[in-house]
């Protein structure tokens, strides 16, 4: 497979013309996206480049204690393959479902995610960058059984590869195996509100 150079979501058309994407430690070019997605450990100059060069800390400090906090998991697979929910035939292995979703459909995600969710962090939007906001932030909290879900794609460095309108919503599989039960008797099935958000975004 042909190396990424730079932000791998570059790709990201290719998945939403529908054709699955496989990374790889060899395939994915940029330190960040290769940390983020579990295949090595942390480049040393990663801290000095978020803060000197992209700017998104203050100091290179700051961008250690995230680090730090985030616990990214390093994976033993080979490879981290990225497919369009409709070709997978079994939910077998499967991280977590995400969503590039424009507000209408945020609207629906969150009000799917609060229906048997109080909690104060059932939906979190964390600093990071697109990829940590996908895939790290699933990998720890299926590793804790946790119930959050995370909006991303805030990273400047991502949304020139992203639509103007589209921010991601993430579900890890910890939380999607409650969320599955629970959409035919929540807001998104056969409620009036809904039923004209839904008509508008099939307008889209």
């Amino acid at each position: 497979m042909k190396k990424i150079n730079g932000c791998f979501f570059k790709e990201f058309e290719k998945l939403i013309g529908g054709e699955p994407i496989s990374l790889s430690a060899d395939r994915i070019g940029c330190m960040g996206g290769k940390f983020y997605t579990g295949f090595s450990t942390m480049n040393e100059k990663m801290p000095m480049f978020v803060s000197s060069k992209e700017k998104y800390k203050k100091s290179s400090e700051l961008v250690l204690d995230f680090v730090e906090k985030a616990n990214v998991q390093i994976t033993t697979r080979q490879y981290l393959n990225i497919s369009p929910i409709t070709e997978l035939e079994n939910f077998n292995n499967v991280v977590g479902i995400f969503f590039l979703a424009t507000p209408d459909m945020l609207s629906g995600l969150a009000s799917w995610t609060f229906y048997d969710n109080n909690s104060d962090d059932a939906i979190t939007a964390k600093f990071g960058s697109g990829c940590s906001s996908i895939f790290s932030e699933a990998t720890l909290e299926n590793s804790k059984n946790g119930k959050r879900t995370f909006i991303g794609l805030f990273d400047p460095s991502v949304r020139r590869y992203i639509h103007e309108n589209i921010l991601s919503f993430t579900i890890p599989m910890s939380r999607f195996r409650e969320m599955y039960y629970t959409i035919q008797d929540s807001c998104l099935s056969n409620t009036p509100a809904w039923g004209k958000i839904r008509e508008r975004i099939c307008r889209e």
